[in-house]
């Protein structure tokens, strides 16, 4: 049996975002599932913050009963680091063109403790949205897929992106890291650095969505890191 494959998403997104992909992981003979971050949320809905997303990853880790590996894209690379430390059942962690980031540090920090120009703050300066989504996370995608996936997108808690690490899951457990030349939300000289972090690295020429964008290629990578067995 195959280990199984937890997904965890990044900022702005949900579930939804790794349909495609995960039917091509069960064409692989991989099981997946997904955590929902509460750190996204609709507008006027209750949000959550980096910590509470870090304990719903745990949980769904915890709630497995075989091994598993850990995907985590973009912003997802936070609360996985922070929660996942100490995780016996988990055999690799697979950041996607992710936030890699050590004890201490935050993800506005890595961002050059300063907004990124495409970042909108809400009038009550709790939460965030993209500008121009199809432009900084689908510039590789066909028209329609992106099109759909920014209307899926809702509004990201502003304290998930200032909480600092005080765990650290990449140092102790094995990880790869899946780099992406095209991205427009994080520039591929960050990745390459973030990168350092962990013991493999993948590239693919891709925007900052391959799940969307290239699922096929995403699959074979992950299959190849997890050691699928009976992939097609």
């Amino acid at each position: 049996m195959n280990p199984h494959l937890v997904l965890v998403h990044g900022a702005w997104h949900n579930a939804d975002a790794f349909s495609a992909l995960r039917e091509l992981l069960a064409q692989r003979r991989i099981d997946s599932s997904v955590v929902e971050l509460g750190s996204v949320a609709a507008e006027g809905e209750a949000i959550g913050d980096m910590y509470q997303d870090a304990e719903r990853v745990r949980d769904a880790i915890d709630a497995l009963d075989r091994p598993c590996y850990v995907l985590a894209h973009s912003y997802g690379g936070v609360p996985v680091s922070q929660g996942l430390e100490g995780a016996t059942n988990v055999q690799g962690l697979i950041f996607l063109t992710a936030f890699v980031l050590g004890r201490g540090e935050t993800l506005f920090e890595a961002c050059g403790s300063q907004d990124p120009p495409w970042w909108l703050r809400s009038d009550d300066n709790t939460r965030v949205v993209p500008q121009d989504p199809s432009s900084i996370f689908y510039n590789t995608c066909d028209k329609e897929t992106a099109r759909l996936a920014e209307q899926s997108l809702r509004t990201q808690s502003l304290s998930s992106f200032t909480q600092p690490l005080t765990h650290c899951a990449w140092e102790s457990i094995p990880s790869t890291y899946i780099t992406c030349s095209l991205d427009n939300a994080i520039p591929l000289f960050a990745q390459e650095a973030m990168a350092q972090r962990t013991t493999t690295v993948h590239a693919l020429e891709t925007d900052h969505s391959p799940f969307l964008s290239d699922p096929q290629t995403l699959a074979d990578i992950i299959a190849t890191t997890m050691g699928a067995k009976n992939a097609d």
